[in-house]
């Protein structure tokens, strides 16, 4: 039986497309499908559902599979017993990362991670917008969020330390508040998808609904418009740190933190047979970003 068969399978099961399943193994949907048709030959049987969208596993396939992936686990066993798992990771990685924090933070750190790995090809889709792994054929995200889909697999990377901040042009011009309250006469910008703000205070947690006639869906455009004067927003130190330092911006209401259990998250389907290549990805950039990251 073909080794290189039912790895495809394998993945076959996890994105329910041949074509993207035998992308990730740099196959052709041709060849792809012709390996299937060859395993199913092999057994007997037949593993999949094919129509014109999507493939589903048959219940044949369905019980074939944990006996491929403990057959593929212990083919890497026994590959890295003599050492042959040191073969440094090659391939085509995809990733998917929120459009701001990939274009700040991913982009700059890559240059060493492909020296390290020259035989890695990476194709990254940078959008704030949450892509489905399985479905978009990724092997990992990288996720700034509080993450409950107990079905993924998560490594956080980095903290996501999150404040509120404004520039001195607009403080002068408006005042700083000084209690969460406040915010209520102040033009506040806001980032698509986050509602509430909400803080600690000595008499517990208080929600605050920030009003104000900008709204957009992307940090670094929130951001911009905070260093330009237009209002008051909330935003991750990895975002402003710079404009912090510079003094384009000030934190405000630092007497009372942010409520969030956000992170910066690694996400992948799967960890029983997770991929040298993804395993490299990870690692790699859980010790560029580390315990406390170079953002604050």
């Amino acid at each position: 039986m073909n080794i290189e068969h039912l790895k495809l399978f394998i993945r076959v099961a996890t994105t329910s497309n041949i074509s993207q399943a035998g992308k990730a193994l740099d196959l052709s949907p041709a060849v792809a499908s012709a390996h299937i048709n060859k395993l199913e030959d092999t057994l007997g049987v037949r593993l999949i559902h094919r129509t014109t969208r999507k493939v589903s596993l048959t219940e044949e396939g369905q019980d074939f599979l944990p006996h491929a992936e403990e057959v593929i686990a212990t083919f890497e066993a026994a590959k890295a017993s003599v050492g042959v798992g040191s073969i440094t990771p090659r391939g085509t990685l995809r990733v998917n990362a929120p459009a701001s924090f990939g274009r700040m933070h991913l982009m700059p750190a890559l240059k060493g991670f492909v020296k390290q790995y020259p035989d890695l090809t990476l194709d990254l889709r940078l959008s704030d917008s949450i892509l489905d792994l399985v479905e978009g054929g990724f092997d990992i995200a990288i996720r700034d969020a509080s993450l409950n889909d107990s079905s993924l697999v998560t490594r956080k990377l980095a903290t996501d330390n999150r404040i509120i901040c404004a520039s001195p042009e607009y403080l002068a011009k408006c005042g700083e508040p000084t209690t969460p309250e406040a915010l209520a006469a102040h033009q506040c910008l806001n980032l698509t998808g986050i509602d509430t703000w909400v803080f600690d205070t000595p008499n517990g947690q208080v929600s605050i609904k920030p009003s104000g006639n900008i709204r957009a869906d992307n940090g670094e455009a929130v951001r911009d418009a905070c260093v330009n004067g237009m209002g008051i927003t909330m935003s991750s130190t990895w975002c402003v740190h710079q404009h912090l330092k510079r003094g384009e911006l000030v934190q405000i209401l630092a007497d009372y933190p942010l409520v969030s259990n956000t992170a910066i998250w690694a996400v992948y389907p799967s960890s029983r047979l997770l991929a040298p290549k993804v395993r490299a990805f990870i690692d790699y950039f859980a010790e560029q970003f580390g315990q406390k990251p170079y953002w604050g």
